[in-house]
């Protein structure tokens, strides 16, 4: 089960990355991008594709889809902070839902539906201790969770950039009768979720399932994990990430438990959400 669990981490800090990426957009864009796992889905597709059909070396085409998935991100981004800046949140993330579903159906029509031949980029143990391997890309992936999380805190609390970002999330408003370019950092913001997003997914998508709507309905667990820190915390988004891999990969160990494994991500959201809802509840019967 041990080593279940821990192939299941890879997963986890799959989830604690797009987590992290989904917490700062809530955070700093007021959006709840569902569309996060989708971009950097088509991101990945397009790589195979000029990897396979076009012949491109396999870490050209790779570095064409991250570039993509943040071009996609950022247009994304444009189209939001353009026609959407004074909209409410709700309706911001709607409109990530139709390009989640948009991006799901261009992918079948352009590449089929079924999962894309995709070549590692990591392959084989990192080490083994006590007789558990630990793969490449769990650690690599670990690792990413925390290094975008710990260089978000670092930017969003020491640099300039940081500093007029967390202006934006706390008074748009005056932050924006100040001089402050709302519409360009926001576009930023999207784009660089976007490359993250797409650069962990091309690295975890050759050992998952891999076709279109599994890749995109990834953004499903991150939620729940982002959840878990109230799409505020970073920590919490990055310990929430790698906790529901770690059970997700211990339950497929356990024949009773393989298919629920599956169910899990939901189950936390509404387990999250009846908490987070309990003062209300409590309070009206009362």
């Amino acid at each position: 089960m041990l080593q279940g669990a821990l192939a299941g981490l890879a997963a986890g800090g799959l989830y604690a990355v797009l987590a992290v990426c989904l917490t700062l957009m809530s955070r700093l864009v007021r959006v709840v991008n569902f569309a996060q796992s989708a971009t950097g889905m088509f991101g990945c597709y397009v790589a195979v594709f000029l990897s396979v059909h076009a012949g491109l070396p396999t870490w050209l085409a790779t570095v064409a889809g991250i570039v993509l998935g943040g071009l996609l991100s950022a247009l994304l981004g444009w189209i939001v902070s353009t026609w959407l800046a004074e909209a409410d949140t709700g309706t911001r993330s709607a409109v990530t839902v139709a390009v989640l579903l948009l991006l799901i159906s261009l992918s079948f029509i352009l590449f089929g539906n079924k999962p894309q031949p995709f070549h590692p980029i990591l392959d084989g143990p990192a080490v083994t201790v006590g007789g558990v391997v630990i793969s490449q890309v769990t650690v690599v992936t670990v690792a990413l969770a925390v290094l975008v999380a710990v260089a978000s805190r670092i930017v969003l609390s020491r640099t300039p950039a940081g500093v007029q970002l967390r202006a934006l999330s706390e008074r748009p408003t005056t932050a924006e009768l100040l001089g402050i370019p709302a519409k360009r950092l926001s576009v930023a913001v999207w784009a660089v979720t976007g490359v993250v997003s797409t650069l962990v997914i091309s690295i975890v998508a050759p050992s998952q399932s891999n076709d279109a709507t599994s890749l995109a309905m990834l953004v499903v667990p991150a939620a729940a994990a982002a959840l878990l820190g109230g799409f505020r915390r970073l920590d919490l988004a990055v310990a929430g990430g790698l906790g529901l891999g770690l059970i997700q990969g211990a339950a497929a160990q356990v024949d009773g438990l393989s298919v629920v494994r599956y169910f899990l991500p939901f189950a936390v959201i509404v387990a999250l959400l009846l908490w987070s809802q309990r003062k209300e509840v409590w309070d009206a019967a009362r």
